[in-house]
């Protein structure tokens, strides 16, 4: 495992698309990704910012019924004890533990439903959340924001110290995992599991960092996609929150 991504950390995100050359078209004009090959078969996909990873979009199944969603990825030591104490803590694991090439993953969901991975394995040296081509950040919104951090910090080794390479620190409404005083995900309060509304239920939520904004909205309003809210602009971001033409839900954001 690289120094980089240090154990319970995110270490990757996935797209979970029905159509997969349908989905490289709208990222590809939304977010200006490139695409190879996974090594996972012809239904998975690499995306690439300027030759450099960001992503894996794969296509499940038809038959599957899984919907589409954008999914985190944390590295753990040992993919059977973490599935170990998910279970133990009243969560699912829905798939694996399965192996891979270079490594084996599970996916579950928290008590709550949001949906998220494990993995054990090779990691990336070049991809950590916040930093280069990677993702801008992570963000759960849960029913609860002291029950969420409680459980994501026993099952991955969170700590009030830096003792395992992420700190969880409770600010006002929400909380907040730092690398190295580095931002790497926020979990936020106040979802509901009976909602109708997918933005307002228990999920993992990405944010991308894109240089333009409304240029990335243009471009998702005229490849299929929807604007759900923003462009907000703040002191500190420009954002907004965007669906796929498959449903699944992302942030562009830039300083």
């Amino acid at each position: 495992m690289d120094s980089q991504t240090v154990a319970g950390g995110p270490c990757w995100v996935t797209l979970l698309s029905p159509e997969l050359s349908a989905s490289q078209s709208f990222y590809g004009g939304v977010l200006g990704w490139t695409y190879r090959p996974a090594g996972l078969g012809d239904d998975f996909r690499v995306a690439l910012s300027e030759g450099m990873p960001v992503a894996g979009i794969g296509a499940p199944a038809a038959s599957s019924g899984v919907a589409a969603a954008w999914t985190p990825y944390f590295a753990v030591a040992d993919v059977d004890e973490a599935a170990a104490r998910i279970r133990e803590r009243g969560a699912t694991v829905a798939v694996g533990p399965l192996a891979f090439h270079s490594g084996r993953a599970a996916l579950a969901t928290d008590p709550d439903g949001a949906a998220f991975g494990i993995w054990e394995g090779a990691v990336r040296s070049d991809w950590t959340v916040g930093r280069g081509s990677a993702p801008a950040w992570l963000e759960l919104r849960t029913r609860d924001t002291t029950d969420a951090a409680r459980f994501y910090s026993q099952v991955l080794g969170w700590a009030p110290e830096a003792e395992s390479g992420f700190t969880l620190v409770h600010e006002a409404d929400h909380a907040v995992l730092r690398q190295d005083e580095h931002v790497v995900a926020k979990i936020r309060g106040g979802a509901v599991q009976a909602m109708p509304d997918p933005r307002l239920r228990p999920r993992w939520h990405v944010y991308f960092r894109v240089p333009e904004v409304p240029g990335s909205v243009a471009a998702a309003l005229s490849g299929g996609g929807a604007l759900v809210s923003g462009p907000d602009v703040s002191p500190a971001a420009r954002e907004a929150t965007l669906r796929d033409p498959d449903g699944a839900l992302f942030t562009v954001t830039s300083d």
